[in-house]
């Protein structure tokens, strides 16, 4: 239907037998799955949200010292950091491949794609640990200063609901593992695709929050509206 023929369509008059517009629309076959994904990545990214305005609002109390800044801070140069969003990055990258491959029936080089994701996702998450370990031995354990108490929270938050992600590729691994449909197979890493991605994003602004000096935690604190109590 063209532009011309949807302006002049009358739908308050009754269609010919058998040529409803709404009627001749064949529904998406996965489209409950889809609506779960999205209403799950809308709770995902409210729970972030929130958690990410409790730290700015925080922040503005005397006893939090941001992590980055000053050359002695652990996280002023964050080069741990970068090489694990690298690995994010690469991971995400490996599930969309996985995607292209199998549609263009390439299913085997799919598989293979997806089980890398899989691996990088996994790798992500023990980068993390060392990480964590890192902060520890550096004194920046669960110690007085809500900073780093918070770089724990929101990461191990984040790596939580990247074991979703681990998960579902289990799953789609499995669909190629049983010679499923390549309908079904497209479809589960689709939604694993989009899922990927957003924990992707999600990391990245995770990563830019972290890290930034106190200056700039403030100036987003200031933001949302919070007054800078710490200054008072």
């Amino acid at each position: 239907m063209n532009i011309w023929q949807k302006l002049t369509d009358k739908p308050w008059l009754a269609q010919p037998e058998g040529m409803d517009p709404a009627l001749l629309q064949s529904p998406e076959p996965y489209w409950p799955e889809r609506i779960a994904l999205r209403f799950f990545l809308v709770t995902a990214s409210v729970v972030f949200s929130l958690f990410v305005m409790t730290l700015l609002g925080r922040s503005q109390l005397p006893d939090f010292h941001a992590l980055a800044g000053e050359p002695w801070l652990p996280l002023s140069e964050p080069r741990q950091l970068w090489w694990n969003s690298a690995i994010l990055l690469l991971s995400s990258i490996s599930m969309h491949l996985g995607l292209v491959f199998a549609r263009r029936s390439r299913l085997h080089q799919a598989m293979l794609a997806t089980a890398c994701s899989l691996l990088l996702m996994l790798l992500f998450l023990l980068a993390q640990y060392l990480v964590w370990q890192q902060l520890a031995f550096a004194g920046f354990g669960f110690t007085s200063n809500p900073a780093s108490n918070y770089f724990y929270l929101l990461t191990a938050v984040h790596g939580v609901h990247l074991l979703g992600g681990i998960v579902a590729a289990c799953w789609v691994l499995w669909y190629f593992w049983q010679q499923q449909a390549a309908s079904h197979i497209i479809s589960k890493l689709s939604l694993s695709v989009t899922y990927s991605h957003f924990m992707l994003v999600v990391w990245l602004l995770l990563f830019a929050l972290l890290t930034s000096p106190a200056s700039t935690i403030d100036t987003l604190a200031a933001l949302c509206g919070f007054s800078g109590g710490r200054y008072d």
